[in-house]
């Protein structure tokens, strides 16, 4: 069976792609002698929101069962 191009299984692996992208240009204006403040926060800030919709997309996909 082919995912669809927006079934919640290709979302997720979208969104992880993305946030690892995040983490890489987040990671390298670390780096740089005089960061751009603003830029980092905004850019941490939309890392934790796609954060938490990975979060909820994983829950929606493999629910906990109750113990």
């Amino acid at each position: 069976m082919k995912p669809s191009l927006h079934s919640p299984h290709r979302q997720l692996i979208e969104l992880r792609m993305e946030h690892a992208d995040l983490d890489a240009l987040i990671d390298r204006c670390a780096i740089d002698a005089a960061p751009d403040e603003l830029t980092l926060r905004r850019l941490k800030k939309r890392r934790l929101v796609m954060r938490d919709a990975l979060q909820r997309l994983e829950r929606e996909l493999h629910p906990q069962e109750p113990a």
